[in-house]
């Protein structure tokens, strides 16, 4: 036989192979890791996510200045007043303007309120309407005297507006045990 056998020899080296099985996995966790953030980012419960702390900032700040008034700036108070609202409660806030301006004057009170705790309680993004509860602790300064302070629940319903979210109704969230006896 005048053919000289050639034999190619495989090595077998443990750091090839280990390097391989990492580019595999680092590959496969790459393109699974990829996968998950187009899925999240493309979730419609993101989305809702988002419209929902949008619209619990918006009642948080609109509830509190629904709660704010100084005598001193009345105007600006009252003004705040009206751009967090729309609706039936805007048309109320306008109409009773100059009685709130009297009945503060009088009392020359400064009230402030600071939000405890929020959650938005109802969201229906498509009708544009929402549903918060806003626990607060109001302080109110008389003229003479320490100030007193409260705190109180409200519960507010925001309408979508082409400015953002407004208060179209606010009120007292009911306290203890309603339930017959």
């Amino acid at each position: 036989m005048a053919r000289a056998r050639t034999r190619t020899r495989v090595t077998r080296n443990p750091l090839v192979a280990a390097a391989l099985v990492l580019t595999v996995g680092a590959t496969g966790l790459a393109a699974w890791g990829g996968w998950s953030w187009y899925g999240a980012a493309n979730d419609d419960s993101l989305a809702f996510a988002q419209k929902r702390d949008e619209v619990l900032a918006a009642g948080r700040q609109a509830v509190q200045n629904m709660n704010t008034l100084d005598h001193r700036d009345l105007k600006g108070g009252l003004d705040t007043w009206e751009d967090s609202a729309t609706g039936d409660l805007h048309r109320q806030l306008v109409d009773g303007r100059s009685r709130f301006e009297r009945q503060i004057q009088e009392s020359g009170t400064v009230t402030s309120a600071k939000v405890l705790s929020a959650a938005v309680t109802e969201l229906d993004d498509r009708a544009g309407r929402a549903s918060v509860m806003v626990a607060l602790r109001i302080t109110v300064t008389a003229p003479k005297g320490e100030p007193a302070r409260k705190e109180s629940r409200m519960l507010g319903e925001l309408t979508r507006t082409p400015e953002g979210w407004k208060l179209s109704a606010l009120g007292q969230a009911p306290v203890g045990n309603t339930a017959a006896e």
